[in-house]
């Protein structure tokens, strides 16, 4: 015989169910909100696959349409994907067709003492990008010394006088002179170089194996140690600076350990150790920047190319790959030894050393991830060539015929000659 009573319970209990499961349904729908677009090209109108779009928290990437889907409860995302400017939207934005504008960068370095608003180097880079081939400027943010470009909002570097040598007293001033000008800017931030920071933190600066001394390399700069992560967090915590008042990019130089002997770390000092340490720092440096939407780059030696280890500062192209968005090798044709590509002087043999190094890593990573440093100096080598426009368009052709993401010239003093960089 049924048991009405204990049926008519359970109905109940079921009804009560769904209408707790629908309402625990709407509170989440409410706290996060969702957008759908589709993210294409601003000048040919085609779709960009695998963009990456985010929040603080996550990032969903878009198809081979160029849709996405992101749910979030945050107002503002940002997409960054190679080859084009970064894009930030809010999240009522009236449109679900969103356009990034492509880019290859060209980039001029900018010393640390020529980022002054009212510096002549500065405006000769202005009118050298106003009309030439030039996009972009490499700033040194935070220099090997430990200075900083501007009074940044970090306390520790304050403390320590990184402030007193700023350049630049008006950094709002100075971003919108980029803008105004539609310049990529790129902040260069010298990582585990640092003789303020270590002179301020004994305990992590690197030493001497001999006698547990403060160890300065030729230009008498200390450095700190990369296994440690207070060391992380000040160069990443500077990085957040630059890309608060705008930068476009974080390029960290200096993000290896000394190419030295005889030093003593806090832990021992292999070579997988060494390749966790970098990786530590950059997935950490992803993290606390994606926030901001800036792309992350790293420099690195231009044999990184060529080597099968990690040429004991703890960098391979692999390694580097799976966290930067762009790799920086520097492709002096002076800083290879005679005999390298069979050459007796490199130096003399411009186009064939950035192309033949980017051709033999591009199993590793894509060349359109690549954006080498270009040499913009005398052959310091024996041959003691001259850079001129013949050595400097040689260089930008073999990027172009390999297909990077452009370039960036080192000139130490950040003179340039009009003339070397028109097309």
């Amino acid at each position: 015989m049924l048991n009405h009573s204990n049926i008519a319970k359970k109905s109940y209990k079921e009804i009560i169910l769904k209408k707790l499961l629908f309402l625990l349904l709407l509170i989440f729908t409410s706290a996060f909100a969702s957008f759908r677009g589709t993210v294409i090209n601003k000048d040919t109108l085609q779709p960009v696959k695998f963009a990456s779009i985010s929040d603080t928290q996550q990032s969903v990437t878009s198809d081979e349409n160029g849709s996405f889907f992101i749910q979030s409860n945050e107002k503002t995302y940002h997409i960054k994907a190679y080859g084009y400017w970064p894009y930030t939207f809010a999240s009522d934005t009236n449109t679900s067709i969103l356009e990034l504008e492509p880019i290859k960068v060209k980039a001029l370095y900018l010393s640390f003492w020529g980022a002054s608003n009212n510096s002549g180097t500065l405006k000769k880079i202005l009118k050298l990008i106003d009309t030439t081939q030039a996009n972009a400027v490499v700033v040194d943010v935070k220099n090997a010394y430990g200075s900083t470009q501007f009074w940044t909002g970090f306390k520790q570097a304050n403390s320590y006088g990184a402030y007193k040598q700023r350049t630049n007293r008006d950094i709002k001033k100075f971003m919108q002179t980029m803008k105004k000008h539609h310049i990529y800017t790129i902040a260069r931030i010298v990582t585990f170089k640092d003789e303020l920071q270590a002179s301020h933190n004994l305990d992590y600066a690197i030493k001497k194996d001999t006698n547990n001394t403060v160890w300065r390399n030729h230009d008498n700069m200390a450095w700190v140690d990369p296994f440690d992560e207070r060391s992380h967090n000040y160069a990443i915590s500077i990085a957040e600076e630059a890309a608060k008042v705008g930068y476009d990019e974080i390029n960290f130089d200096y993000i290896r350990f000394p190419a030295k002997k005889g030093l003593n770390f806090s832990q021992q000092c292999t070579q997988p150790n060494r390749i966790k340490a970098i990786d530590k720092f950059l997935t950490e440096a992803k993290k606390r920047l994606q926030k901001y939407g800036v792309f992350i780059s790293v420099d690195t030696y231009g044999n990184v190319c060529w080597a099968k280890d990690d040429n004991g500062i703890g960098q391979t192209v692999s390694s580097l790959a799976a966290h930067a968005d762009y790799l920086c090798p520097m492709l002096y044709p002076s800083g290879f030894s005679s005999g390298s590509f069979y050459f007796k002087y490199p130096a003399k043999h411009p186009y064939a050393v950035v192309y033949r190094s980017i051709k033999t890593i591009q199993e590793k990573i894509p060349s359109n991830r690549v954006r080498p440093w270009l040499q913009y100096f005398k052959d310091y080598t024996s041959s003691r060539k001259a850079y001129k426009r013949k050595e400097i368009q040689a260089q930008i052709k073999a990027t172009d015929d390999i297909g990077t993401n452009g370039w960036m010239l080192w000139s130490p003093s950040s003179k340039y000659n009009l003339d070397y960089l028109r097309r």
